[in-house]
């Protein structure tokens, strides 16, 4: 699975620091208990002293008997803590390094595969790195609401919502595979983009969505601010699926056109898979952008139209009548 390695970096960092509070926090009970309660803190070194006492016997060649009888004194030794510190008003649990995920002990993986907790948490800063946090807590494939399509325009856009549901739940980078979105506003295009990129974020893989705007900014601040070492724009180019919404509402011109051929050529030749949403119909494109990029978006691209009534406005037709 194709992770982003810095949304990676920042979870491993995050269950570092986790398994790390948890240690500090035993430790400093450990250091009360030595204080207040020492009957307790005996048993609590009696018992950490299992491990050094079975890797003994097995440098002793003991076997089997011995490590049984170590771990049969280790567990009543611990039942005697427990009921010391019960006694005394603390928590039976109050000398047991408390890890948030009892599976994995906070290091995020079960022997040599990754923990539950990891995958949710790289799905979630996923999330947060996508640009897609809020949008994708209410759309989904499964809140796709066809009702508010009729006759030709449901069978259009059933037949969007099963292939791009298609091409999501079985993402493969080696595969690829590129959309465009094509029709007025307000008819599900953003809601089937979203649908589909956390569909790919949760099954592991990265996915940048933003509008075009935000991307031709990110390169604008690179070409105008003289900050030539800069990276932003690297996100664009490297991650497994980038989904742009409202082409056609930035501003055009020969440097906007310039970075959007290069990028769209880029991810072509890296076969980097691309959905790219717009309210422009095909002959409006082919006029407002150059050949080169014409020929990109309609020859390289699966097109998808979209066509109907508003929804938006369906919506608030249905809720105030």
């Amino acid at each position: 699975m194709a992770y982003d390695k810095d949304d990676v970096k920042k979870v491993v960092d995050g269950f570092q620091a986790k398994r790390k509070r948890a240690w500090e926090t035993w430790e400093s009970h450990v250091s009360e208990i030595r204080t207040m309660l020492p009957a307790a803190y005996e048993l609590e070194v009696k018992i950490n002293r299992a491990g050094p006492r079975m890797y003994e016997a097995a440098l002793r060649g003991e076997g089997e008997v011995s490590f049984e009888k170590i771990k049969d004194e280790t567990v009543e030794l611990t039942k005697k803590l427990r009921a010391v510190l019960k006694e005394n008003g603390y928590p039976e649990n109050y000398l047991d390094v408390n890890y948030e995920c009892s599976l994995c002990s906070d290091t995020g993986y079960c022997g040599i595969e990754m923990c539950t907790c990891m995958k949710e948490a790289l799905a979630k800063t996923g999330f947060e790195s996508s640009g897609l946090s809020n949008l994708a807590r209410s759309q989904s494939f499964e809140s796709f609401d066809l009702s508010f399509y009729e006759g030709r325009d449901r069978e259009r856009i059933a037949k969007n919502v099963q292939l791009l549901r298609n091409f999501a739940e079985n993402f493969d980078t080696k595969i690829g595979g590129n959309w465009l979105l094509f029709g007025p506003t307000g008819l599900g295009k953003t809601h089937l983009s979203t649908s589909v990129a956390a569909t790919v974020i949760n099954s592991g893989h990265s996915v940048i969505y933003e509008s075009v705007g935000q991307v031709i900014s990110s390169y604008e601040e690179k070409r105008f601010g003289g900050d030539y070492s800069s990276d932003r724009d690297r996100k664009y180019s490297e991650c497994d699926l980038l989904i742009i919404d409202d082409l056609g509402t930035e501003v055009t011109n020969q440097f906007t056109t310039s970075c959007l051929y290069s990028l769209i050529n880029e991810r072509l030749v890296k076969n980097l898979s691309t959905i790219i949403n717009t309210n422009l119909g095909q002959g409006e494109i082919r006029e407002r952008y150059t050949d080169r990029i014409a020929s990109r978006l309609f020859g390289e691209y699966m097109p998808l139209g979209f066509s109907g009534r508003d929804v938006r406005q369906q919506k608030l037709e249905r809720q105030f009548g």
